[in-house]
């Protein structure tokens, strides 16, 4: 096991080719899904064939970018993931954060934990300027997390999905926030 970054209660890690039944299982969740597809029930070959191999990919191209397996410590059980990664059209040095959890670990701090342990990580190790991270206007425990974490709500945009694929919401856009080094430092005394 390949272990990223340790927080008081996970364990982010590389994913694993083995790990296509623990992500169908996050995926086929419609609460999980609800505001990234509008809750659809998951593709176990897409998984399989896109996902996961993008995931792998990270590794190679980019050293301490990518998504990370999320486990718990006290009991080993994958909770989700978290991903910290330059999106195709920004530069290295502004990762977008993003996290996805199983319900049974919503509510527990654990987005928070995870996401403030990558920026710290970014901020202090991997060079990092700035991290981005969005949602849909209507997320509310996701821009919470993003406000506990200390980024600055940017603005409202509004993108467009095939019809299928709209979540409840999406009429309402979504949101960008971000945190610079500078800020982070501010916040954390360092």
């Amino acid at each position: 096991m390949h272990v990223f970054l340790e927080t008081e209660r996970l364990i982010l890690r590389r994913f694993t080719e083995n790990d296509a039944d623990a992500l169908f299982e996050l995926y086929d969740d419609p609460a999980v899904m609800k505001y990234l597809n509008g809750g659809l029930p998951a593709d176990r070959t897409e998984i399989v064939t896109l996902d996961l191999p993008a995931f792998l990919g990270y590794y190679e191209r980019f050293p301490g970018y990518g998504f990370w397996a999320a486990i718990e410590k006290r009991t080993g059980d994958f909770l989700g993931w978290f991903h910290f990664r330059p999106r195709p059209a920004d530069p290295a040095d502004e990762p977008e954060l993003g996290y996805r959890l199983h319900q049974k670990a919503w509510g527990q701090g654990y987005g928070t934990e995870g996401s403030a342990a990558l920026l710290a990580k970014g901020f202090t190790e991997l060079g990092v300027r700035r991290v981005t991270a969005f949602t849909m206007t209507v997320n509310h425990r996701s821009r919470r997390v993003m406000e506990k974490l200390g980024m600055t709500f940017l603005r409202t945009f509004f993108e467009e999905f095939p019809e299928h694929e709209r979540a409840p919401g999406s009429e309402q856009g979504e949101v960008a926030y971000a945190i610079t080094r500078e800020e982070w430092l501010a916040r954390n005394g360092s």
